[in-house]
């Protein structure tokens, strides 16, 4: 996201310095392209920023980390509904002692709920607003791939953690498999849970989309670009 955003905002500056020098007939066509699309870009880009950060006097920002409990719960819920449903439970302890393999459940897990959720968190923020001039939910759903994969990854990497499996074989171990098992495995999904804050919440969501998002960015300068030079066309045709 830094790349495309920098380019972007530099292309658009050099454009703004280029048509300043530059004399008629090209001066306010060049000059108006550059400005709008610096413009767009430029917006765009501190609107990316304040999805993620907390920016003082500027109301709505920090959204992720705002509503890090939602999306908290939504990986719980996924992870409930999902892997450790008692049809699954019971093809586990069949086949293992003490580990539980559930990277193949894992791979086979629809994963747009946990995306639902998180477009429906953004576009309920001041984020929505500036999104919906760019299409509304439409503009994220390209994002609905990448996010599904690396979430996979993510939610493999809990899976796996040496904290989680630890938490998990405490609870299992000597109590009585076929009693209230759902119960138990909650437990232990929600100490791991709780050991996830504010700051690590951020840095997931952001390290899975904000790459992606940049674009926003680069369509920004774009389509500011191309309003810059029809405004320029009308005014000298004026």
């Amino acid at each position: 996201m830094i790349n495309k955003s920098f380019i972007t905002n530099f292309l658009a500056l050099v454009i703004t310095l280029i048509g300043y020098l530059l004399p008629d007939p090209y001066h306010t066509p060049v000059l108006y392209t550059g400005l709008f699309a610096l413009s767009g870009a430029l917006t765009n880009a501190i609107a990316v920023h304040m999805l993620f950060e907390k920016v003082p006097f500027l109301y709505g920002s920090g959204v992720i980390s705002q509503n890090f409990e939602a999306f908290k719960t939504s990986i719980k819920n996924l992870m409930m509904n999902e892997f450790f449903t008692p049809e699954n439970m019971k093809r586990f302890l069949e086949q293992e002692e003490k580990t539980l393999d559930l990277e193949p459940v894992i791979e086979k897990t629809d994963f747009g709920p946990a995306f639902n959720a998180l477009v429906k968190t953004i576009m309920e923020s001041s984020f929505g607003g500036m999104l919906g001039m760019f299409g509304g939910e439409k503009a994220l759903e390209a994002l609905r791939e990448p996010f599904e994969t690396k979430m996979k990854s993510a939610v493999k990497e809990i899976a796996k953690s040496e904290g989680f499996q630890n938490n998990l074989n405490d609870t299992l171990s000597g109590s009585d498999l076929s009693f209230d098992l759902n119960k138990k495995i909650e437990s232990a999904i929600n100490a791991r849970m709780d050991e996830l804050n504010a700051q690590m919440v951020k840095e997931m969501v952001q390290k899975i989309i904000a790459q992606h998002l940049g674009w926003l960015v680069v369509w920004g300068g774009v389509f500011g670009g191309l309003i810059g030079l029809v405004s320029a066309v009308v005014v000298t045709s004026t």
